[in-house]
Protein backbone atom coordinates (compact mmCIF):
# COMPACT_ATOMS: atom_id res chain seq x y z
CA UNK A 1 0.00 0.00 0.00
CA UNK A 2 2.86 2.58 0.87
CA UNK A 3 4.37 1.48 -2.77
CA UNK A 4 1.74 2.47 -4.27
CA UNK A 5 0.99 5.60 -2.76
CA UNK A 6 4.96 6.78 -3.36
CA UNK A 7 4.28 5.82 -6.94
CA UNK A 8 0.92 8.24 -6.63
CA UNK A 9 3.10 10.99 -5.42
CA UNK A 10 6.03 10.53 -8.23
CA UNK A 11 3.78 10.36 -10.58
CA UNK A 12 2.03 13.64 -9.89
CA UNK A 13 5.63 15.17 -9.46
CA UNK A 14 6.55 13.84 -13.05
CA UNK A 15 3.55 15.57 -14.58
CA UNK A 16 4.66 18.85 -12.62
CA UNK A 17 7.79 18.91 -13.79
CA UNK A 18 5.89 18.30 -17.88
CA UNK A 19 4.20 21.75 -17.06
CA UNK A 20 1.09 20.59 -19.16
CA UNK A 21 -2.03 22.99 -19.19
CA UNK A 22 -4.40 21.90 -16.33
CA UNK A 23 -7.32 21.60 -18.72
CA UNK A 24 -9.76 21.73 -15.95
CA UNK A 25 -9.22 25.66 -15.82
CA UNK A 26 -8.74 26.21 -19.64
CA UNK A 27 -11.42 26.73 -22.54
CA UNK A 28 -11.71 22.85 -22.88
CA UNK A 29 -13.65 22.82 -19.50
CA UNK A 30 -15.78 25.95 -21.09
CA UNK A 31 -16.70 24.29 -24.27
CA UNK A 32 -17.40 20.90 -21.75
CA UNK A 33 -19.72 22.39 -20.05
CA UNK A 34 -21.16 24.41 -23.31
CA UNK A 35 -21.68 21.51 -25.02
CA UNK A 36 -23.59 19.88 -22.33
CA UNK A 37 -26.06 23.26 -21.88
CA UNK A 38 -26.38 23.51 -25.20
CA UNK A 39 -27.93 19.90 -25.52
CA UNK A 40 -29.99 20.93 -22.66
CA UNK A 41 -31.45 24.18 -24.20
CA UNK A 42 -31.58 22.62 -27.80
CA UNK A 43 -33.89 19.55 -26.53
CA UNK A 44 -35.79 22.06 -24.51
CA UNK A 45 -36.60 24.58 -27.61
CA UNK A 46 -37.02 21.71 -29.85
CA UNK A 47 -40.11 20.65 -27.30
CA UNK A 48 -41.28 24.01 -26.55
CA UNK A 49 -41.64 24.27 -31.01
CA UNK A 50 -43.34 21.32 -31.46
CA UNK A 51 -46.05 22.44 -28.73
CA UNK A 52 -46.43 25.64 -30.17
CA UNK A 53 -47.06 24.38 -33.93
CA UNK A 54 -49.57 22.01 -32.50
CA UNK A 55 -51.52 24.68 -30.53
CA UNK A 56 -52.54 26.94 -33.79
CA UNK A 57 -54.12 25.80 -37.02
CA UNK A 58 -52.17 28.95 -38.72
CA UNK A 59 -49.92 26.51 -41.68
CA UNK A 60 -47.64 30.13 -41.82
CA UNK A 61 -47.07 29.91 -38.00
CA UNK A 62 -46.81 26.28 -37.49
CA UNK A 63 -43.93 25.77 -40.48
CA UNK A 64 -42.06 28.68 -38.53
CA UNK A 65 -42.23 26.66 -35.32
CA UNK A 66 -41.30 23.56 -37.03
CA UNK A 67 -38.28 25.55 -38.34
CA UNK A 68 -37.46 26.87 -34.51
CA UNK A 69 -37.96 22.99 -33.52
CA UNK A 70 -35.23 21.97 -36.37
CA UNK A 71 -32.51 24.70 -34.50
CA UNK A 72 -33.34 23.19 -31.40
CA UNK A 73 -32.47 19.85 -32.78
CA UNK A 74 -29.55 21.51 -34.66
CA UNK A 75 -28.37 23.21 -31.69
CA UNK A 76 -28.36 19.75 -29.69
CA UNK A 77 -26.70 18.03 -31.97
CA UNK A 78 -23.47 20.45 -31.72
CA UNK A 79 -23.87 20.73 -28.43
CA UNK A 80 -23.63 16.86 -28.11
CA UNK A 81 -20.33 17.07 -30.40
CA UNK A 82 -18.93 19.68 -28.34
CA UNK A 83 -19.45 17.48 -24.93
CA UNK A 84 -18.37 14.18 -26.77
CA UNK A 85 -15.21 15.99 -27.98
CA UNK A 86 -13.81 17.66 -25.32
CA UNK A 87 -14.89 14.62 -22.56
CA UNK A 88 -12.87 12.12 -24.73
CA UNK A 89 -9.88 14.68 -25.08
CA UNK A 90 -9.95 14.85 -21.10
CA UNK A 91 -10.12 10.93 -20.96
CA UNK A 92 -7.63 10.44 -23.44
CA UNK A 93 -5.37 13.18 -22.14
CA UNK A 94 -4.74 11.47 -18.50
CA UNK A 95 -4.65 7.44 -20.19
CA UNK A 96 -1.70 9.36 -22.31
CA UNK A 97 0.32 10.31 -19.30
CA UNK A 98 -0.57 7.33 -17.29
CA UNK A 99 0.43 5.14 -20.24
CA UNK A 100 3.26 7.35 -20.57
CA UNK A 101 4.03 6.89 -16.57
CA UNK A 102 3.47 3.05 -16.92
CA UNK A 103 6.46 2.78 -19.78
CA UNK A 104 8.78 4.69 -18.06
CA UNK A 105 8.16 2.82 -14.90
CA UNK A 106 8.70 0.04 -17.06
CA UNK A 107 11.69 0.82 -18.50
CA UNK A 108 13.58 2.26 -15.68
CA UNK A 109 12.77 -1.65 -14.12
CA UNK A 110 14.77 -3.23 -16.94
CA UNK A 111 17.41 -0.95 -16.85
CA UNK A 112 18.03 -1.53 -12.85
CA UNK A 113 16.66 2.04 -12.45
CA UNK A 114 15.27 3.69 -8.97
CA UNK A 115 12.28 1.62 -8.58
CA UNK A 116 14.61 -1.82 -8.24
Amino acid sequence: MIESTERVEQFKAEIAEMKLKDPATGRDALLLRLGGVMMVVGIGVAVLAYFLSHGTTDALSQNDDQIIALIGVAVSLVGGALFLRYSLAQFQRFWLARLIYELRAQADRIAGGPDR
